[in-house]
């Protein structure tokens, strides 16, 4: 079974390539795709020249866009297009740990959608503050509230996915240009019932680098979600 991990990235040159590093020592039959918006501190020229040394780290450099959900979307097609089992997503500054990867593999067996939870039993969040923790939970508890979400932790863009989920969402008609695509997918996941499951995840905040989550981001994404719901009804 392949597996391909999509890695969107922006200005990520301190981390991308211990990243790469970790996921490359996890079983052989896992491919790293980074999918890098033209990055102006050359985080780009580090992957193109990892994949030179190993052939299952591919790079998309996207030159005349941006944007989270784009980038995403970008991922999830070239994947398909390599014909992937399964599609990981996950951030690229190590707040995602590549360690809980085999785990998500062995329950997609079981599901459609495994999401990696800082809120089941055994999952966490390490160098945070009290204010990101709790906009974090509220964040969580409203989309639970406005659409629905059955899962613990809605917001974690931590993901694997089985091919025929992408198919059955029609990737091709995503909207969402910025991190809001991770509540649009999960959406049209659950109106399509696909079988949803969690893996406790410990998320720890970014090694190096620096944010690209503002306030302002923020509230568009949680405005987003009204429209969402309100578009439903």
């Amino acid at each position: 079974m392949k597996t391909i991990v999509i890695i969107p990235t922006y200005n990520e040159k301190e981390n991308i390539g211990q990243l790469l590093d970790e996921i490359m020592n996890l079983p052989k039959d896992i491919e790293a795709l980074v999918v890098d918006d033209d990055s102006p501190d050359g985080t780009w020229r580090i992957v193109e020249d990892y994949s030179k040394k190993d052939p299952r780290v591919h790079l998309l450099r996207r030159t005349l866009e941006r944007g989270r959900g784009l980038a995403e979307v970008a991922g999830f097609k070239y994947a398909l297009e390599k014909g992937a089992d399964y599609i990981l997503t996950m951030d690229a500054d190590f707040s995602h740990q590549p360690q809980y990867i085999p785990q998500f593999l062995q329950k997609i067996k079981d599901f459609d959608i495994v999401i990696g939870s800082r809120f089941l039993p055994e999952g966490g969040e390490v160098g945070r503050g009290f204010l990101r923790r709790l906009i974090t939970r509220l964040a969580s508890t409203y989309l639970r509230a406005l659409l629905g979400f059955k899962v613990t932790d809605p917001t974690s863009g931590y993901r694997c996915f089985r091919e025929r989920v992408l198919g059955g969402i029609d990737i091709n008609t995503l909207r969402a240009k910025d991190p809001f695509i991770l509540t649009e997918v999960l959406h049209r996941s659950c109106k399509k019932n696909f079988r949803i499951g969690e893996i406790p995840i410990l998320f720890q905040d970014r090694k190096a680098g620096t944010s690209k989550l503002g306030g302002k981001i923020l509230l568009t994404y949680l405005l987003k979600v009204l429209r969402l719901r309100i578009r439903r009804e």
